[in-house]
């Protein structure tokens, strides 16, 4: 059962100006279920630190699921959206600062790579979060200086946490991981209704961007991968399950259609699902 929501927040007292850098203000929540804010632009940073439960948050037409532990960032003039979960709404803390400068030390912390969420930190991290809000409520006649320290500090814990910007054979190892990824997901949805916009979708990706990497790592899209995957699945019950008929094993490896399955089965081996069952029948029969 989700805790009770609650909000606080904390503005620099000193000033708000941008100027080269600055902290706008900090805050927390223990968010209601579903709680969402957007789709809305901001025109400064926001950085929020999940502390726990989970929620996803869509930047660039891209959603992500984000949770314990991770940090997602809104960038100025962005068009953002998030909502937490149902059942496990967010619990997290935030920072909002801009300036000149701000860019430069986003990037320094891990974004350079084009990914709004970030990993790591520890619980350090959280807790630089909360002091920075103290600092704020505390209003000291320097809190603007001190909560630029502790966005440092944030800065620093968060660029020590993410890997090194990536070179060639690095970025071909995360494009290894990424069809990886997919070759997992369709291997075990290829019985279910998916599609290639499903999934892109459920793994936080455009789906061009993960057809182009996809394609250029195996030579064929996710499309092509997923048809042949069933196909082959078909050809195994076909074998060793002489008991279903045609439609039923169209049916068990996701083709709803039986003629298209057949149409699809004969393209790519040239025979018949029925022929093939039958030369596999005689193939295997004893003599």
């Amino acid at each position: 059962m989700a805790r009770d929501s609650f909000y606080t927040v904390a503005s620099n007292p000193i000033t708000i100006e941008h100027g080269r850098l600055n902290v706008l203000f900090a805050g927390e929540s223990q968010t209601a279920p579903l709680h969402q804010q957007g789709p809305k632009v901001y025109d400064f940073y926001l950085m929020h630190h999940v502390l726990e439960g989970e929620g996803q948050f869509v930047s660039q037409e891209r959603r992500y699921t984000v949770g314990k532990g991770q940090t997602f960032v809104i960038e100025p003039q962005q068009l953002v959206s998030y909502v937490s979960d149902a059942e496990r709404p967010w619990h997290y803390r935030w920072i909002a600062f801009a300036g000149s400068e701000a860019a430069r030390l986003v990037e320094d912390a891990g974004l350079r790579l084009g990914l709004p969420v970030l990993e790591g930190g520890g619980s350090r991290l959280a807790a630089l979060f909360r002091k920075m809000r103290q600092s704020f409520r505390q209003g000291g006649r320097l809190a603007d200086l001190e909560a630029l320290g502790y966005l440092h500090l944030i800065m620093a814990q968060l660029g020590a946490a993410q890997p090194p910007a990536l070179d060639d054979a690095l970025r071909e190892a995360s494009a290894g991981g990424l069809v990886q990824r997919i070759v997992h997901y369709l291997s075990t949805q290829y019985a279910e209704p998916v599609s290639i916009e499903q999934m892109a979708d459920t793994m936080g990706y455009n789906r061009a961007y993960l057809s182009r990497v996809f394609k250029q790592q195996t030579g064929m899209t996710p499309v092509h991968f997923l048809l042949k995957l069933r196909l082959d699945k078909a050809r195994q019950l076909l074998r060793g399950s002489t008991e279903l008929t045609i439609e039923q094993i169209a049916s068990s490896v996701g083709f709803h259609d039986p003629l298209y399955f057949s149409k699809q089965f004969r393209r790519l081996y040239d025979q018949s699902p029925t022929a093939y069952r039958d030369a596999m029948g005689k193939a295997y029969r004893p003599r």
